[in-house]
């Protein structure tokens, strides 16, 4: 997943008027797990008040969810 989010932002970057149409077959579980991740600990909960503690207590499930309602453009 990497190799692939750095080649977009080297056309990103390289070709500013690129209009990509769709970004939405690299979202999967393992890179939203990575961003997950990356968070930091001592954020303030989200607009649906869950916090990142609450959100991992059940993570598999709930980044299955996420990407199905990404990818049904229903998130």
């Amino acid at each position: 997943m990497e190799t692939k989010l750095a080649r977009i932002a080297e056309v990103a970057k390289a070709n500013p008027q690129k209009v990509f149409t769709s970004l939405y077959h690299l979202i999967n579980i393992e890179l939203l797990y990575q961003c997950y991740q990356e968070l930091s600990n001592n954020k303030v909960a989200g607009v649906n008040e869950i916090t990142k503690a609450e959100y991992e207590a059940n993570l598999s499930e709930n980044l299955s969810n996420l990407v199905y309602r990404l990818k049904q453009m229903a998130y």
